[in-house]
């Protein structure tokens, strides 16, 4: 399948986000799965069917059935029968009257869910509580508390998660990791996983009911699946800020489940190293056995390094790399809530950019093999950059400031990879170790199916 291409948002402004289904008329649920509310005025609402996203739309209406009446209409028109793509997974996806489904256990493979967090108890409860109202049969939580100013989040893990309560999901396990970096963080994690998938998501998220579950979906549907990831939606847009990281595209990647394999590549003439068109960090998932074999994440790559980011997308790449398919699927939605203030947007949108160059440089490390195609590549890759920030910008604007700073760390990333993984020799020198400081360490035997 070619690569699809996702309008961003023309957000009008700051406004209340929630979440609607088409079968359920009159109905508005919180971000997250959360409690029925009656909002009123003006929204933007994830649209369902039966449980499966359709698409974000803004509407204005005067009491809450006008409003969810708007929406409902706006979305009719944006996106047509011909685009509701159903499930296909045999066993995991919710029938039509019951959407909310969630799989039996017989059928469902155990999963890790790892959480890596720094210094926001606050938004780690919030997180931490949409997870334990997952719908999934088998699963446990591992927090992995990196480089922690304080003791917080141990504090909060271990008081109010510690335990599990009956009939409200597994116990929460905390584990630190001491020294910065998202990857490392997520190795840390991956040591403890028991499950036969792990999934991870951010500190910053809210997750949805049926996440787990359609998570889980790809992987049932084909034993070749080594990385699934999903969609993430904003969970407010309260600023300034996060309304213009949506305008720009955020993390939007489409509502059609996709699939990608060099055993059948898309006419897309970037493929594969376009690797931000198959996902995100904050929604993915992979065969723990698989990550295992890959080493895990890279440490030099991540937020927390001088890279700032490409640690998902080089996992995503490796798995390609390596002969299995990465699939991604809407219906896995994680609700994101984006920076709050200007210039923790801008770095954030510098930190996208530099993220991204940090892969590149890192998939030639890893996978030099790929290097002659990546060079005819980059010509095409060029000008889709140009092409893209051109298109964000609208046709009589110059790039805005937003796909300046993406360029510009772009630019920046290769040479943060390099010092990244100078300091990792360091590191490791002065550890006396041969192994990468944050590569995985051997977990020893591992257990498969016993989370939760």
């Amino acid at each position: 399948m070619t690569g699809v291409t996702v309008r961003p948002l023309a957000l009008s402004g700051p406004l209340p986000v929630v979440d609607i289904d088409l079968a359920e008329p009159g109905a508005f649920r919180r971000p997250g799965g959360g409690a029925r509310i009656r909002p009123t005025g003006r929204a933007l609402g994830l649209v369902r069917l039966h449980g499966r996203p359709l698409g974000m739309a803004e509407a204005s209406g005067g009491g809450p059935e006008e409003l969810w009446e708007a929406l409902a209409a706006s979305a009719r028109r944006e996106f047509p029968p011909d685009e509701r793509v159903p499930g296909s997974a045999p066993g995991l996806d919710p029938p039509d009257e019951n959407p909310r489904r969630a799989p039996e256990l017989g059928e469902a493979p155990a999963i890790s869910v790892i959480v890596a967090t720094r210094n926001r108890a606050r938004m780690l409860r919030d997180c931490l509580d949409s997870l334990l109202a997952v719908e999934y049969p088998r699963f446990e939580v591992i927090v992995v508390d990196n480089a922690p100013a304080d003791t917080s989040t141990e504090e909060l893990v271990r008081r109010e998660y510690g335990r599990s309560p009956p009939g409200h999901g597994p116990a929460v396990r905390y584990l630190r990791e001491p020294v910065p970096g998202l990857a490392r963080a997520h190795n840390r994690g991956l040591t403890a996983a028991r499950g036969v998938i792990s999934a991870f998501t951010d500190d910053d998220t809210l997750v949805d009911p049926l996440w787990l579950t359609a998570l889980a979906a790809p992987f049932l549907a084909d034993p070749g699946t080594g990385c699934v990831t999903g969609l993430i939606v904003p969970a407010e847009l309260d600023t300034e800020a996060q309304v213009a990281l949506e305008r720009h595209g955020a993390f939007a990647k489409g509502y059609a489940p996709r699939t990608w394999s060099l055993r059948a590549p898309p006419a897309d003439p970037l493929f594969p190293f376009t690797a931000g068109r198959f996902g995100s960090g904050a929604n993915m998932a992979f065969r723990t056995d698989l990550l295992h074999d890959l080493g895990g994440f890279d440490p030099a790559t991540g937020v927390g390094t001088p890279a700032h980011g490409g640690d998902d997308l080089l996992s995503f790449f490796r798995v390609l790399a390596h002969g299995r398919s990465l699939a991604y699927e809407p219906a896995a939605i994680v609700w994101h809530r984006h920076r709050r203030t200007p210039e923790a947007l801008d770095a954030q949108a510098f930190g996208y950019g530099a993220g991204f160059g940090a892969y590149l440089a890192g998939a030639l490390v890893h996978e030099p093999r790929m290097l002659p195609a990546l060079l005819r590549r980059l010509p095409g890759g060029v000008r889709y950059v140009i092409a893209r920030n051109r298109e964000r910008a609208g046709p009589s604007a110059g790039p805005s400031r937003l796909a300046r700073l993406e360029l510009r760390g772009l630019l920046y990333g290769p040479y943060g990879y390099l010092l990244s993984r100078r300091i990792e020799r360091r590191l490791r020198q002065r550890t006396g170790t041969g192994r990468r400081h944050g590569d995985l360490a051997d977990p020893g035997p591992r257990r498969r199916g016993g989370a939760r």
